[in-house]
């Protein structure tokens, strides 16, 4: 495929549904998606598979979708890759969309993977920023690349749709406008029960506790800068002071000092707290992309020439060692704590 793509037009943005509503990260696409659509002066529209999915139409109008067309059959219940690749499939196929859209959950970076590769057509994967030429509608998809070091743009130039998948929290989500209104398009294809090759016998929920720092209102994070893992037990004992999650840079996760679920960036959690600390961590471009939007950055770091002095509202030059624990003794007094024992 390559050349006249005239035929293609809109911004589409595949809804993924869970527990009764839309996931934030599709809200948040459909923000995104609606400044790509106005800039192409075309429409924005949603795609809902799933049991029972159409009732969420309303929710996707509000948060700017123009059109929603949905799958709702028993046989989506449940994601398969089987079963929701050939909706989607031969939903795009039917009306050609210019540009498509996905969460970069565990559900739709496997469902963008395998329709793009039946369309066939590019896919850029871990978008962290969007943007459309206006006169050839050419989607202009940047990522971290080379272990984080550049930023790359990535371009599908002899193919469409666009596509690419988007991590949770990069984008933000407009304000609802509610009771806005759009155009519902059921739709439907020959799909039964006995053609499909996987069934879903049972859904085990994990009992596991995890460290949710993709939640957390405060994060104090900690790089190489640290030393080992021993000296994360300084911030442990900051975190404790002010009720903050402990996140950590890739480096210090591979090198085993604290678990993987701790890890802030572009192969870790994206976040959005409202104050980072980030104690040791010296700023490359992948963990930058997974903390940039949180409201207030505060860096230490004995390097002046860290980079997360370019990215950070509060700087401090100096050893951690010893900014830190005057930090803990002030946060006590200030918040009434003196008596907090140490994590």
């Amino acid at each position: 495929m390559s050349g006249d793509f005239s035929d293609y037009r809109g911004v589409w943005v595949f809804l993924e549904a869970k527990d009764g509503r839309i996931a934030p990260v599709s809200l948040e696409l459909l923000g995104a998606g609606r400044r790509l659509a106005d800039k192409r002066k075309t429409e924005l529209a949603g795609v809902l598979i799933g049991d029972g999915v159409t009732a969420l139409a309303g929710t996707a109008f509000e948060y700017g979708a123009d059109t929603v067309y949905a799958y709702d059959a028993p046989i989506y219940k449940h994601y398969r890759t089987e079963t929701y690749m050939k909706a989607l499939f031969a939903c795009i196929e039917k009306y050609k969309p210019e540009i498509v859209l996905f969460g970069a959950t565990s559900t739709g970076k496997d469902l963008a993977s395998a329709v793009a590769t039946d369309l066939p057509t590019g896919l850029t994967a871990d978008t962290t920023i969007l943007d459309v030429e206006e006169d050839t509608g050419l989607l202009l998809a940047s990522r971290p690349a080379f272990g984080g070091n550049i930023m790359a743009t990535i371009l599908c130039k002899k193919y469409r749709p666009q596509m690419a998948t988007v991590r949770p929290k990069v984008m933000k989500s407009l304000a609802p406008e509610p009771g806005r209104q759009g155009k519902l398009i059921p739709e439907a294809i020959p799909l039964r029960e006995e053609d499909v090759r996987t069934k879903v016998l049972d859904i085990v929920r994990s009992t596991a506790p995890r460290v949710r720092i993709d939640e957390a209102d405060v994060i104090v994070a900690g790089g190489k800068g640290l030393g080992s893992a021993a000296g994360f037990q300084l911030l442990h004992q900051l975190a404790g002071v002010l009720g903050a999650a402990v996140g950590a840079s890739r480096d210090v996760v591979e090198a085993g000092w604290i678990g993987h679920h701790h890890q802030v960036g572009q192969t870790g959690v994206t976040v959005t707290p409202k104050i980072y600390f980030a104690i040791g961590i010296s700023g490359a471009i992948q963990h930058i992309v997974g903390m940039q939007n949180s409201g207030l950055i505060i860096a230490i770091n004995k390097d002046p020439a860290a980079p997360i002095f370019q990215s950070c509202h509060y700087g401090i030059v100096g050893d951690a060692f010893e900014i830190v624990p005057l930090m803990i003794e002030q946060f006590k007094k200030a918040l009434g704590k003196e008596d907090v024992q140490h994590a």
